[in-house]
């Protein structure tokens, strides 16, 4: 199914939720659960969160649909709600232990022939970095977004996430250069 024909399927539910369709909004969650899911995931420590946080941007979008308006991306839409609900999950936990982050690493990091040592390393460094530098490195290079959307999720201009993303790959780099010379 092309774009063109997603949007309007999408545009459809919309129109039928605001109608107070349960199950148009159900096709909804179904369409954007696994894209809400890593959105949440890179911004908090814990599948947990991150569940909440989906959970609650999905109960938040179902409240404020009938002031959405249709001819928007739903998903952008929806995408911006489920990032404030992990970062006010995070704020609110204030989260920042290394061990904690090694059950939280989206898989691309988890590959089984990472050596022990690089996978604590990693993991430390991004605890290292702020609560943002993490969630746009995250969002950028494991979940593929782009800047522009970035900067809508995280309610940030696209510059900053751009600088940030230069920034934390800067302190990954510097967090992980001793460790490449034993690889």
């Amino acid at each position: 199914m092309g774009d063109a024909v997603d949007r309007m399927q999408e545009h459809s539910y919309v129109v039928a939720a605001q109608r107070g369709e349960s199950e148009a909004f159900a096709q909804l969650v179904r369409l954007h659960q696994r894209r809400a899911y890593a959105v949440a995931r890179a911004i908090v420590l814990t599948h947990e969160d991150a569940e909440d946080a989906v959970q609650e941007g999905f109960l938040h979008a179902y409240r404020a649909l009938d002031r959405f308006l249709p001819d928007q991306a739903f998903g952008a839409w929806l995408h911006r709600i489920v990032a404030n609900a992990a970062l006010d999950i995070t704020r609110r936990k204030k989260v920042r232990d290394a061990e904690t982050l090694a059950d939280t690493i989206a898989s691309p990091f988890r590959d089984p022939g990472e050596s022990d040592e690089l996978r604590r390393r990693l993991n430390a460094a991004l605890a290292a970095l702020g609560e943002r530098q993490r969630s746009v490195i995250v969002l950028h290079d494991v979940e593929g977004f782009k800047h522009a959307e970035i900067g809508r999720m995280l309610g940030i201009p696209e510059g900053t996430a751009r600088s940030d993303l230069h920034h934390a790959r800067a302190r990954l780099r510097q967090a992980l250069s001793a460790l490449r010379s034993h690889l």
